[in-house]
């Protein structure tokens, strides 16, 4: 068990991987020939990545984390790994590039964990938690020159601000607190986190706060998705990232909150959902569904929730993408059977069945560590 860099608990013992069975077996059937690759696109500390290099001795992983604390522990985890894992520092939308530099023009599956991970929220410093005072920074890579939580606070319009807690955080008292943020920065910038911790407890009316846990975790959420452009982030990566899956590829998803699994359904439904008019017999050329749906939105049970209570609102979905000779076999809206009539043996025969096709083996390329 490897300890972190600044001498903390083990990276084993800060993360409790989220449905990792689930979303492990649902990748497995697209990587189990010699030289497979996944992209881990948010890696973490390595929790899901480390349970796929132990069960496919064949895999190369390519760990992608805009966080370099994470990277730096998904290294020391992954140390035993050594020569079946490249490491990049980027946001997850940056992938196509990421695969570029690697010389991968496909990769056989794709993992996204989306939000903010167990480091982040636990590490004070970070600002991202409202139960203990910090500098109000909740950057997922600290290092960047990108504005943080305290700058808006204490810059953007009482509007945007408002739309900022409405549209990111779904706080019903969004102007309410706005305008509170507003008066109360004239007087001083706000620099901490219990100062806002303490505005909004103020603005949200009681019989609001007796119920829902603090009354705050929705502001620092909105804030946090501002900070980090997490919701445009996640509407760029996914047909990004399903773009570089080989025919047969498989592509899981997993979310922490209703906004980033709204993005992650409708892009799933869009790309599994053939675009040509309902009720044709044949598809046209161009017009097939490009992925199966492989899961729609699975969550936790009760013994994972038992064990870590964070995992509530997790759901996993997933998808895989269809090689050139699965597509056009069934419309993907399937025409009603109607009644037999008189003299006939029955109704409309069923659609045909899907045909299979192997996934496309991929060259492994270490590439440049960053």
């Amino acid at each position: 068990m490897t300890g972190r860099p600044d001498g903390g608990a083990p990276a084993r013992e800060l993360h409790v991987p989220v449905l990792l069975a689930e979303c492990v077996e649902v990748l497995l059937p697209a990587l189990q020939h010699e030289g497979a690759v996944c992209v881990d696109g948010t890696l973490g500390m390595g929790g899901h990545a480390e349970e796929l290099l132990r069960r496919l001795p064949g895999l190369h992983l390519v760990g992608v984390d805009r966080d370099p604390q994470a990277l730096e522990l998904a290294r020391a985890r992954l140390a035993p790994f050594a020569g079946r894992v490249t490491f990049a520092h980027a946001v997850s939308d940056e992938l196509p590039r990421v695969l570029d530099e690697l010389r991968l023009p496909a990769v056989d599956a794709a993992f996204l964990d989306l939000g903010v991970s167990s480091l982040q929220l636990d590490e004070v410093v970070r600002g991202f938690s409202y139960a203990r005072d910090a500098p109000l920074d909740m950057r997922m890579d600290a290092t960047s020159d990108g504005p943080m939580a305290a700058d808006l606070l204490n810059t953007l319009p009482q509007a945007e601000l408002a739309r900022v807690l409405r549209e990111y955080g779904e706080e019903r008292f969004a102007g309410r607190i706005a305008s509170a943020l507003v008066r109360a920065r004239a007087q001083e910038e706000f620099r901490n986190s219990a100062r806002l911790v303490d505005l909004v407890r103020a603005n949200v009316p009681a019989a609001a706060r007796r119920t829902g846990g603090n009354p705050a975790k929705r502001t620092f959420q909105a804030l946090r998705i501002a900070v980090n452009d997490e919701l445009r982030v996640v509407e760029r990566t996914v047909p990004a990232v399903f773009d570089r899956l080989a025919p047969g590829g498989r592509f899981a998803v997993l979310t922490f909150h209703s906004l980033e699994d709204r993005l992650v359904k409708r892009a799933f439904a869009a790309l599994s959902t053939s675009t040509a008019p309902p009720g044709l017999p044949v598809l046209p050329p161009g017009s097939e569904p490009r992925a199966e749906l492989l899961l729609r939105g699975r969550g936790a049970g009760e013994a994972e929730l038992a064990r870590n209570p964070r995992a509530a609102s997790a759901r996993l979905r997933a998808v895989r993408r269809r090689p050139p000779d699965d597509r056009g076999r069934e419309p993907s809206r399937p025409r009603p059977a109607r009644r037999a009539r008189p003299g006939e043996l029955g109704a409309d025969d069923p659609p045909g069945p899907r045909e299979s096709g192997p996934g496309h083996p991929i060259g492994t390329t270490h590439g440049r560590s960053r």
